[in-house]
């Protein structure tokens, strides 16, 4: 039985850096390396990116933030709120914290106290997603008690952020004006926030009026567009999944990728790339999957999943829309068994 593999391309990566840093003008880009950098791998990611010029990295977790931590001296963001021993970590490790409650606001500035080290904050203000943050009837009182931590020398406010719902340009128009609103508090506090984020990928790429300082992006660095949004201009696939034939069964071939790999069972109907051109996916099994055949297909014949400029389906988010997902999704949930190679 063979192994699968996910061929990512080094030049891809740095291509897509550089369109997306051009794109976003003044604003800095922090790029997001959430769940192993979508699947790809952190470990070649994070010095690549910072090769390219990256000099902010977001991470969701603050453990995901201490291995970024271990391979660049940039700037690591971590915003999920953490237990009190993920805290010390990350505050010994000069990781700033993304905070969105008063409990997580004070267990982070009584971190600070105990280790006689200051942090760099970034405050959340909910604009409307509901997610998390401070609610605008709250945020006064976060600002009181962020800015004593902050003469106290325990903190550092270093910005403000927020998450927009993206659900229509009226909404996200209204959240901004939530966000400048809660900038203009903080400000009139005493405070002085060196960088503001409101914009993740689509809204950073579509709506520039409402970019701060720094926009985080993560899929479309990695060129993997929105579900139902519109091919990314400059920006394409970092990687490939590539499967082999192990065996020809009349007019069906038996390829090795299955669910032990991570690929959906809802999947079945997909269509793939063969040496032939697309073929539907018949079966998914555990260890393998059966593909409708072609003529003269062989043992070890390359079946294209997914791939930068694969026609129909093997688009990573085209698969994912066909089973009402994101194309993060696709590449995220695939396991240990796929082979990584990083290619040039």
């Amino acid at each position: 039985m063979s192994t699968p593999v996910l061929r990512i391309s080094r030049g891809a990566f740095r291509t897509n850096i550089a369109v997306v840093r051009e794109r976003l003008g003044t604003s800095q880009l922090m790029l997001v390396m959430k769940d192993d950098a979508y699947g790809h791998g952190l470990d070649w990611a994070v010095p690549e990116a910072e090769a390219a010029g990256v000099t902010w990295f977001g991470s969701y977790d603050i453990p995901t933030a201490l291995r970024i931590r271990a391979l660049t001296t940039g700037r690591v963001y971590a915003w999920a709120p953490s237990s009190e021993d993920e805290i010390d970590a990350a505050v010994r490790a000069d990781i700033e914290l993304g905070i969105g409650s008063t409990d997580y606001l004070s267990a982070v500035i009584d971190t600070a106290a105990r280790l006689g080290t200051g942090v760099g904050l970034h405050l959340k203000i909910d604009t409307g997603l509901h997610r998390n943050g401070f609610r605008p009837e709250d945020w006064p009182q976060a600002l009181q008690i962020a800015r004593d931590a902050e003469q106290r020398g325990l903190v550092r406010i270093v910005g403000v952020w927020s998450h927009l719902a993206e659900a229509s340009d009226q909404e996200d128009d209204a959240a901004q004006q939530v966000f400048l609103t809660a900038v203009q508090q903080l400000v009139d506090a005493g405070g002085a926030p060196e960088v503001l984020h409101l914009t993740a990928s689509a809204a950073a790429w579509w709506r520039p009026e409402l970019r701060g300082s720094l926009s985080r992006i993560g899929a479309f660095c990695y060129g993997i567009r929105s579900a139902d949004g519109p091919e990314l201009d400059g920006l394409s696939l970092i990687s490939s999944l590539v499967a082999s034939v192990d065996a020809v069964e009349g007019d069906r071939v038996r390829i090795g990728l299955g669910a032990f790999h991570g690929v959906p069972s809802t999947l079945r109907g997909a269509l793939v790339i063969t040496p032939s051109g697309g073929r539907r996916v018949i079966e998914i099994g555990g260890a393998s999957s059966v593909v409708e055949g072609w003529p003269d297909a062989r043992e070890g014949d390359e079946v294209i999943v997914f791939g930068p400029g694969a026609a129909g389906e093997a688009d990573a988010t085209a698969l994912a829309e066909r089973i009402d997902t994101v194309g993060e999704e696709i590449l995220t949930r695939l396991t240990p068994a796929v082979r990584r190679v990083v290619e040039d």
